[in-house]
């Protein structure tokens, strides 16, 4: 098509042919987005992934978890030195590893703290048991922030849980450095308690391996020289289990009117 001549008598010019873009119609943004999974398979994905699946998985994991422990008792295996063909610091490591799993499945962490002394002596099963705490911390507290928080934040409404989380996610370090450090809380209902809570990863673990330090080691020291009762290192060992228990049992009968008040 020509175009028309200038009216200063110029010669009329062909215009150049519209480009494909531009003879294109724009498409909205929204018309390009990925529709959701609709129909009966977006109705299962919601339902697997919603909130209380998930929760319920947990619950599955925590349960098929112990019912192994109490079937083949896993911790005899690491009180007697599992693997036999492993030793020296590829032995704690692996004792470590199994030590994080066997916490998660309930394991009572004296008992395994026990072993770790009696099967590598005081310095290098302090490590290994240390190790293994922090391992089975950071297990229960990504299946429980993963698995468990959207579920259960709804269901903080009363006083005393409001509480708790409160200080958990504003104090999150020392929070879980006295609870680590004090007998009374077991391991994995704070490790639970703090997944649900606001607390960050860096803070939990590292109060969890400094925190634990003093009464693990007191256990592990105990089992390395367990067939000693009389020697120093024993004695010393047993009194450093002792006391804080004591402490503890003391601190709670003192609160037991602000507990009762509340």
């Amino acid at each position: 098509m020509l175009d028309a001549t200038t009216r200063s008598g110029g010669t009329a010019t062909a215009s150049p042919p519209a480009s494909a873009s531009e003879l294109a119609v724009a498409v909205p943004a929204a018309d390009l987005a990925v529709p959701a999974p609709s129909g009966f398979a977006g109705r299962c994905t919601r339902v697997l992934l919603s909130p209380w699946s998930r929760l319920s998985l947990l619950f599955a994991l925590l349960a098929g978890a112990a019912s192994a422990v109490l079937l083949f008792e896993p911790q005899r295996l690491l009180a007697d030195g599992w693997p036999p063909q492993l030793g020296g610091a590829a032995a704690a490591l692996v004792f470590a590893a199994a030590y994080g799993l066997c916490t998660v499945a309930f394991v009572p962490r004296p008992l395994l703290n026990l072993a770790a002394g009696a099967l590598f002596g005081s310095q290098l099963g302090t490590g290994a048991a240390i190790a293994g705490t922090v391992i089975g911390a950071g297990i229960a507290f990504t299946l429980g922030r993963v698995l468990g928080q959207d579920a259960l934040r709804p269901l903080l409404r009363g006083r005393w849980l409001k509480a708790a989380d409160g200080q958990l996610s504003r104090h999150g370090f020392r929070s879980m450095l006295a609870a680590r450090l004090f007998p009374g809380v077991p391991f994995w209902a704070a490790n639970y308690c703090a997944s649900v809570s606001r607390m960050g990863y860096v803070p939990f673990l590292l109060a969890t391996a400094l925190g634990s330090i003093p009464n693990t080691a007191a256990y592990v020291v105990a089992g390395a020289r367990a067939s000693t009762p009389t020697s120093p290192a024993f004695l010393i060992a047993m009194a450093c289990i002792a006391l804080p228990a004591l402490a503890g049992a003391v601190v709670a009968w003192r609160k037991r009117h602000v507990l009762r008040g509340h």
